[in-house]
């Protein structure tokens, strides 16, 4: 028999669904969908594992249809964090010079170079660029998921990008 993502992911999640007896199997089928490749496409930047990204993202969806709140992107991104904080110091901002004289890096740069940059960079700033350049969302929603401020997502998403093309122009 075969099942769809969405059936796998409800009949994985089921003692926890049994648990909220206030939430539809419908209702809970439509949060899975519309998260379950945002929560997993960060927890595999930011471990880099594709094992440890389907456990992060177990966990992340088991705590979630059993909390009895109101479940929304937001709360699910915050039990996101909680779970890759136990894997990574999320919230230290690094603030680190900016580099100058790095060499041109857009002629040569290929997808393997952004992708193996990414996973380099600290955890702060590699979620921050993630959630703002990948995810789209606004500094204010960054800071309120990694509990810092306006100014320090910001910082955190500038040395990112500034750690990302020193990388790449190390690895071209």
């Amino acid at each position: 028999m075969s099942f769809s993502a969405i059936e796998f992911g409800i009949q994985v999640f089921a003692p926890y669904v049994q648990v909220v007896s206030q939430r539809s199997k419908e209702d809970l089928k439509s949060i899975f969908e519309e998260n379950r490749h945002r929560i997993y496409s960060l927890a595999f930047w930011m471990t880099d594992s594709e094992v440890t990204a389907e456990e992060v993202s177990s966990r992340v969806f088991s705590r979630a249809f059993s909390s009895r709140g109101k479940l929304d992107a937001a709360v699910i991104d915050r039990y996101l964090i909680s779970e890759l904080r136990e894997i990574a110091p999320i919230g230290i901002v690094t603030l680190d010079a900016p580099v100058h004289g790095s060499k041109g890096v857009a002629g040569n740069t290929k997808r393997v170079h952004l992708e193996r940059a990414v996973v380099q960079i600290p955890p702060t700033e590699r979620m921050a660029f993630l959630l703002h350049d990948v995810e789209g969302y606004d500094h204010a929603r960054i800071a309120k998921t990694l509990a810092i401020t306006e100014d320090e997502s910001k910082q955190a998403v500038f040395q990112a990008k500034i750690l990302i093309r020193k990388l790449i122009a190390e690895m071209i």
